[in-house]
């Protein structure tokens, strides 16, 4: 057996670790909506956690442990451990916590795993929808076992673009005029608060392309993966704060929302 097969078959055994936890993060997730939630605000009044973000989290990484000892771990609530097997997850527990509250739809569980700092796995579940987007380095990917494909958008004018904005208000503002520079050229805007799934709405062609700054590695590091075995493309750039942004699209779009968004 070659390298690459013994690699490919640790990759998927990692993809169906990453699904069970997600699934059973998502159930807890779900189950703890009925409860008290425990809320705390962490950068603004705005950046809200939950104890179910950390109950969330803890289950996710305790099956990490069990199963992984010597992977790494970078996590949103606080959990951060270095590799000694070349392996890494990235975990956030809930992406958009802020819906999650209010009882508003778009939010999901995110684990991405790196090996060598190269994405490999990825998962993120949708526990509203019952769906799980999932990816593996060479594989494709898929929404509940139906393969995805990018968009067709082959223009700005075409093209419904998916963003986010930050928790703190002068950064929104800056987003803010951004944003009015690219609304006039493309068909329209959607903003669901959850950066894992605009990426893979991206992935499975519902939105053409995803545009968003003052993010977090665990807010994309899935989805970045989703994107990109769905046939598009995904670039960093600086964030507000000089952090990373994402943007992803088809090959075709993508140099045409650079400039429009001042990155030429």
């Amino acid at each position: 057996m070659s390298v690459e097969e013994r690699e490919d078959d640790v990759h998927l055994v990692l993809l169906a670790l990453a699904t069970e936890l997600a699934r059973s993060a998502g159930a807890l997730l779900l189950t703890m909506r009925q409860g008290p939630l425990n809320v705390r605000t962490k950068s603004s009044l705005s950046d809200a956690v939950s104890l179910a973000d950390e109950e969330a989290q803890a289950l996710i990484l305790r099956g990490i442990a069990a199963a992984r000892p010597l992977d790494g771990v970078v996590a949103e609530e606080g959990a951060n451990a270095a590799a000694c097997s070349g392996y890494t997850w990235i975990v956030d527990p809930l992406d958009g916590t802020t819906n999650y509250l209010r009882g508003y739809p778009g939010w999901a569980v995110s684990i991405a795993v790196h090996h060598d700092e190269r994405p490999c796995v990825a998962v993120v579940f949708d526990p509203m929808a019952d769906a799980l987007y999932s990816a593996v380095a060479g594989r494709g990917a898929t929404r509940n076992g139906v393969a995805l494909r990018i968009g067709g958008a082959g223009t700005l004018e075409e093209a419904i673009v998916a963003t986010g904005f930050s928790y703190r208000a002068d950064r929104r503002q800056a987003q803010g005029v951004r944003l009015s520079a690219l609304l006039p050229r493309v068909a329209d805007i959607r903003r669901s608060g959850s950066a894992a799934l605009e990426l893979c709405h991206v992935a499975e062609g519902s939105v053409d392309a995803f545009a968003e700054d003052d993010l977090e590695l665990w807010d994309w590091a899935a989805g970045e993966l989703l994107v990109l075995e769905s046939g598009g493309v995904c670039e960093a750039w600086n964030g507000l704060t000089g952090g990373t942004g994402l943007l992803a699209s088809s090959p075709a779009l993508l140099p045409l929302m650079r400039p429009v968004l001042g990155l030429v």
